[in-house]
């Protein structure tokens, strides 16, 4: 027994480091290409993915999985020449939009059939992201911050839909990130790039395998001077990997860090940019995110048919905002002077129109004393806000491959456990804006400390709040083969969720305890059939869930709201999330297409209702907001996309419909909207579009080697129109369709070197990707000297950039 098992295998155990599988060690190790034998015909290639959140290994034929499945390779990363994953992932996955929310190049939200995977906090998350099995959507908010991860380090990105053994917040769908290591990657390879607004970047990667033992190390760093105002980012991230294998067994040891400091300025009233499209309201806008993680990963292969797998990981992340903000702040004295605090600071009481007791409104600072009124003074707040984590987990899974009465068959069964403690804390100061917007801190009045109030728990209250997370989840999902032709699939996932938070401000917030817990089985079936060798049929039905986020949870009270990325006040119950997808389509591949020519094509068809849906909503205070469940939304619609490749060319296209609606009759704050009522809110009904997701999107473009050492090739993105944010009426006019151009083109100089050049908008357009509203009355507008007659805010495309570099490769 212990011959067949192997000693390796029992050390490994004993030490808990069962591995996650990545792909077999026969089928990795390096052999000299055979002899072409005329006689023997070449069987096509089996595209193997892993249907569950431990990526690599033994996994399932893609045309056997009831769902749309798409995966971006490395040649995709590399060909952007960006530091961001997620531009990659906008150009080679139909149904993906990145939305430049942010202003910021490195920290994008990215949209999936019109759910969202964001870095924003405070943005409702519709996707579960892992990295080498590793949940990556932060403890707090259910984040993902894409500028912590190196895209030249990615094997390969598998984006999935309809498949709820992804766990938590796979409500639209989950992506799967595989890094490399030294047994899938060896070589030297270092770039570096500069171009346009400063930018400057280079990174490098090596691996390395000796016998049974392999290692990756990748590093990269970047600096990018921002082409608006005050929006400088830095970024410096290292990645490494260490393995060991035998026949039968691999782990690895995985170990990675990040820092990043972000300006991410956000949209700016039009006002303001019919003057300059680098013009930034209100400043500083900056977020510095620091995150470090290690892992022990591999696989089992117990005998032909099963094999173990699991991870373990130890991730920490911190987040430091600061944000300058325009304020409603006025002399107590408009205020009809109440309980005689004329001369004194008051928030403006229109902001709360259902209270009555004006006093509430009275500012007052760190040492409890009315803040005096300063006539000279604009008023604002720099409001600033940390957030810590750590995380551990695990995950165990077996997968076994046996037939099932002389039938092929595919099981994996597996279990998870996430937990994460975190602890936040926020405070607002008092500050003056300038006549350029920015935001400065003064001593000239006694307000210039952190800023409390009198009652209420209303506006720039300071928080301090810890809590944990922790996250179970059992799953297991089998895949029937009835004929050689068709599959039969049905699995499920029990999600259980138990969120605890406690008040750290010595029962100043005694509000925010709060225990939530949250549990639901998710099930998934779904058919597919080979119709001939070149196409395929799959439909499928699938559920999933996502629990409120501790944020959420704190925030989800209309008269007691949020200065989102900052204080928490309340804590009113608030639904998990329930999604209900249906899904159809035809996928397939044919060689010797125009020749010797390949295409890979897929078509498809989603219906996703979600239940109890929570969607961000706006205060009447400026920068402020709350959380709530609202009976139902659909997002429905059809994607596809086509590859061709043959010999020196490489040419695809792509193409999303996304109809994203309400399904409800109701009423939605939306103070700042201009057909809001005198309350501050729109009506919504079934059919109204949900705003900010383009229904349309149209991607393509190609490459191609005009000469052995000489290629170019072009990328073209079509975004059609979209409402602002907060439009859940649909009765303004849309943000207007946007399109890009970029084109690239690089030289072999010799067998080790290149140099490359690209061209990002190419045309130099200028439309907005993202647009919301915003207060008109408030203060800013006093200090600039530019009447805010508009209520739109957008965030407008960068503009024509020119960038060029360096590749050595051995």
């Amino acid at each position: 027994m212990l011959g067949k098992f192997g000693l390796s295998k029992i050390l490994f155990l004993a030490a808990g480091l069962t591995p996650l599988a990545f792909t077999s060690a026969l089928a990795q190790s390096p052999t000299a290409a055979a002899p072409a034998d005329p006689n023997v015909v070449a069987l096509p290639e089996v595209d193997v993915i892993s249907t569950s959140p431990l990526s690599g290994g033994t996994g399932e034929e893609r045309n056997s999985f009831p769902s749309m499945v798409q995966t971006v390779t490395p040649d995709d990363f590399a060909r952007t020449r960006s530091p961001n994953v997620t531009d990659a992932l906008q150009q080679r996955v139909p149904g993906v939009t990145v939305i430049d929310v942010n202003g910021n190049p490195f920290s994008q939200d990215l949209y999936y059939r019109g759910f969202q995977a964001s870095p924003l906090q405070g943005t409702p998350q519709g996707l579960a992201v892992y990295q080498n099995g590793m949940r990556v959507n932060e403890a707090f908010g259910d984040t993902v911050n894409w500028d912590l991860i190196p895209p030249q380090a990615i094997a390969r990105t598998d984006i999935f839909t309809a498949n709820p053994i992804f766990g938590l917040n796979a409500l639209g769908g989950a992506i799967s990130i595989e890094m490399k290591n030294g047994f899938n990657w060896q070589g030297f390879e270092a770039q570096i790039l500069g171009g346009s607004y400063g930018r400057v970047s280079g990174y490098f990667q090596y691996g390395k395998q000796v016998d049974n033992f392999s290692l990756y190390v990748t590093a990269d760093a970047a600096h990018d001077g921002g082409w608006r105002y005050f929006s400088p980012s830095t970024l410096a991230r290292v990645y490494g990997d260490l393995g060991y294998r035998t026949q039968d067994a691999e782990i690895h040891l995985i170990a990675s860090g990040a820092t990043s400091n972000l300006g991410v300025i956000g949209p700016t009233p039009v006002n303001l940019l019919s003057q300059s499209l680098s013009s930034v309201f209100t400043s500083p806008q900056s977020t510095q995110n620091d995150a470090g993680s290690i892992a022990f990963t591999g696989k089992f292969d117990i005998n032909k048919n099963w094999q173990i797998g699991s991870n373990f990981y130890l991730r920490t992340f911190q987040q430091k905002h600061t944000d300058g903000n325009d304020s409603d702040l006025q002399d107590c004295a408009d205020n009809a002077d109440p309980a005689g605090f004329s001369g004194f600071l008051c928030l403006a009481s229109d902001n709360f129109p259902s209270e009555t007791n004006g006093a509430a409104f009275v500012l007052h600072d760190k040492n409890g004393n009315p803040i005096p009124f300063s006539p000279t003074t604009v008023y604002g707040t720099i409001d600033r806000t940390v957030t810590h984590s750590t995380t551990a987990g695990t995950t165990l899974q077996a997968t076994n491959k046996d037939k099932f009465f002389g039938h092929d068959n595919y099981f994996v069964f597996g279990g998870s456990v996430d937990r994460g403690s975190f602890s936040f804390s926020s405070n607002s100061t008092l500050g003056a804006i300038q006549p350029n917007l920015l935001v400065s801190p003064t001593g000239l009045f006694a307000g210039s400390g952190s800023v409390i109030q009198t009652a209420g728990d209303i506006g720039y209250v300071p928080t301090w709040l810890t809590g944990t997370t922790t996250y179970y989840g059992v799953f297991a999902l089998d895949t029937f083969n009835v004929t050689p032709d068709l599959a039969v699939t049905a699995g499920a996932r029990l999600n259980i969720a138990n969120i605890d938070t406690q008040d750290a401000s010595g029962g100043y917030n005694s509000e925010l305890n709060s225990s939530n817990n949250f549990d639901r089985i998710n099930p998934v079936v779904g058919i597919t059939y080979q119709i001939q060798p070149w196409i395929s049929a799959y439909g499928g039905y699938s559920e999933a869930n996502r629990a409120p986020t501790p944020l959420e949870l704190d925030c989800a009270n209309k008269l007691n709201p949020c200065l989102l990325e900052n204080s928490l006040v309340s804590d009113p119950p608030l639904q998990q999330v329930v999604s209900h997808t249906i899904e159809a389509g035809l996928r397939g591949a044919s060689n010797n297409i125009f020749g010797d020519g390949r295409i890979n094509w897929k078509a498809g068809y989603f219906h996703t209702e979600n239940t109890n849906d929570i969607i961000s909503l706006s205060s009447t205070i400026t920068g402020h907001g709350y959380y709530a469940n609202v009976p139902a939304t659909l997002r429905q619609g059809v994607e596809a996309g086509l590859d061709y490749h043959n010999g020196d060319l490489m040419a695809y296209v792509n193409y999303a419909f996304t109809d994203a609606t309400y399904r409800f009759t109701g009423e939605l704050a939306s103070p700042f909207n201009p057909y809001a009522d005198a309350n501050g809110n729109v009506l919504v009904t079934p059919g109204d579009h949900i705003p900010g997701i383009p229904r349309q999107t149209l991607k393509f473009g190609g490459e191609y080697a005009f000469t052995p050492k000489f290629k170019a090739g072009t990328d073209i993105l079509i975004v059609g129109s979209q409402y602002y944010i907060g439009d859940n009426s649909n009765l303004n006019p849309q943000l207007p369709l946007y399109w890009t151009a970029n084109i690239h083109a690089s030289y072999q100089l010799t067998d080790n070197i290149q140099i490359f050049g690209l061209v990002n908008n190419l045309f130099n357009n200028r439309n907005a990707t993202y647009g919301s509203f915003f207060d008109t009355t408030t203060n800013a507008q006093i200090a600039n000297g530019t009447p805010l007659t508009d209520p739109r805010n957008q965030t407008p495309m960068t503009p024509l950039s020119l960038y060029g570099g360096v590749k050595v490769t051995f």
